[in-house]
């Protein structure tokens, strides 16, 4: 495999659901090891650069036998799936056991196999690695009790729900500082020396099976976060932070190896500084959420921040896209969040407009109708920022301008690439109402030619003179929620 592209394109598949769903289809087991060729044609499409194949390690009986006493849970797995039994439920994918592919799986094998097939398809495989915490039977709980965070009897007595007792020890439960503790998960200690070493051992076996890794709330791992949540239990804080070690050790055997941070709380830009290649970008997601046209301009208008970002509209942790901006809106998100510098983050069921948000728990996902035509539109999409809209390119925000009785532009955003593989401008109106405005184009070359711009979304066609596109710049009138996709 040649080194990882700008901006690329990763596609996270539920393996278990996934693999549950194509067994049904084949009316057969399907694991890792024998996925039907034409299946991983089909999430290897074009333009996808990795897959994410989130939740293949060994999950926990523990963590089973937790979800299943849960209310709350429980309740959370019957409006997903209505005829949910307990048979459903494999596990939290991110209360591991141990980092060994689940043999229900495939196993490491059926791995190495699925890592091959992704490869003859040029894809790369993403997976994942939880450094907060892992299950309440994993064996460094008998073994390394030591690599925990500790209470005692007093603390188990005054809070019941953030302790649990494990041998002879009594074990914290995971937790964030904002939040009530995860109950089916303990607490690694990240001051602990040992632990370190523990886990860069961990992830060093991760780097041989996969292509880059994804770090599940890897912000809480910092010194001053950890300190803030454990205080004087986790000990004194290291004079080196957690992840440029980890990462620094584990690139001594994997210096390819692609490190991906899920990250909040605006913490992004001190992991970036930490050794993460990328940081989720919850900002823009928000303010896309929230329908918050100004500020995402504003977000967007650092190209060599944004970069650095992985972008996207919805992930197993947020509600599906077409539940939340609907239809039409998802579309002009999602060309937003496609096309801008950055990774590119879709979601297994995203192309087709799913809108059951699936819990992690489940093995089984609900069958929902595809919306006509949507594949198709992200396919599109995802072919030009494939070939057009980054890679080597370079990145431009353009200027949106309106008149004095019209200020429908405010709710235009617009931007080009120029590169290698061609020009691309793309132009979306975030609002639920029509827009006009003039798009200025800032090439200095599009005078003295008239241009041919086609829209790859629809297939119009247009001429327009270079000139008038630098200034006054290209009239544009669309819809809500509308969108041009251009090649020039």
């Amino acid at each position: 495999m040649v080194a990882w592209p700008h901006h690329p394109v990763v596609y996270e598949i539920n393996t278990w659901a996934w693999l549950n769903a194509l067994s049904a289809a084949y009316n057969r087991p399907v694991t890792l090891a024998d996925v039907p060729p034409a299946a991983w044609d089909e999430v290897a499409a074009p333009g996808v650069d990795a897959i994410w194949l989130m939740g293949v390690w060994e999950r926990s009986p523990a963590g089973i036998a937790v979800a299943l006493s849960n209310q709350g849970l429980l309740d959370a797995f019957r409006r997903a799936l209505p005829d949910f039994s307990a048979a459903d439920v494999a596990g939290s994918p991110f209360c591991v056991r141990r980092y060994v592919v689940d043999g229900r799986l495939g196993g490491p094998e059926g791995l190495a196999v699925a890592r091959a097939e992704l490869r003859r398809r040029g894809v790369r495989l993403v997976l994942d690695f939880v450094p907060n915490h892992v299950a309440p039977d994993h064996p460094w709980i008998t073994e390394r009790p030591e690599f925990f965070i500790c209470g005692d009897a007093g603390d188990l007595a005054r809070d019941p729900e953030a302790f649990f007792i494990a041998s002879t020890r009594i074990i914290a439960r995971g937790r964030d500082p904002y939040f009530a503790p995860w109950p089916d998960v303990a607490q690694l200690n990240a001051f602990h020396p040992g632990m370190r070493d523990a886990v860069i051992d961990t992830l060093r076996a991760i780097a041989a099976q996969c292509d880059g890794v994804r770090c599940d709330m890897a912000m809480l791992l910092m010194n001053d976060i950890f300190l803030r949540t454990w205080g004087s239990r986790a000990g004194p804080p290291p004079p080196q932070e957690f992840w440029p070690h980890v990462i620094a050790s584990v690139r001594e055997t994997s210096p390819d190896m692609l490190f991906i941070a899920e990250a909040y709380w605006d913490m992004e830009w001190d992991l970036l500084q930490q050794g993460f290649d990328y940081c989720y970008d919850k900002r823009l997601y928000d303010r896309l959420a929230s329908v918050e046209v100004e500020a995402v301009a504003l977000h967007l208008d650092e190209p060599a921040w944004q970069a650095r970002l992985v972008h996207f509209i919805e992930n197993h942790d947020e509600p599906r896209a077409a539940a939340v901006f609907g239809i039409a809106r998802s579309r002009a998100a999602a060309v937003i969040a496609l096309t801008v510098p950055g990774m590119r983050l879709v979601h297994e069921g995203q192309f087709d407009g799913w809108r059951i948000r699936l819990p992690v728990f489940l093995a089984r996902r609900p069958v929902e109708p595809s919306v006509a035509g949507l594949r198709d539109f992200y396919y599109r999409v995802l072919a030009l920022a494939a070939h057009v809209a980054g890679r080597d390119g370079q990145w431009r925000l353009c200027e949106c301008r309106g008149w004095p009785d019209n200020a429908s532009y405010r709710y235009v955003l617009a931007w080009c690439w120029r590169g290698p593989a061609g020009r691309c401008l793309i132009v979306v109106n975030y609002s639920a109402v029509p827009a006009q405005a003039r798009v200025r184009v800032p090439w200095d070359d599009l005078g003295g030619h008239v241009w041919r711009l086609e829209d790859v979304v629809s297939g119009a066609i247009y001429e327009r003179d270079g000139a008038e596109m630098q200034d006054p710049g290209l009239f544009v009138d669309l819809a809500p929620w509308g969108m041009h996709v251009l090649t020039l």
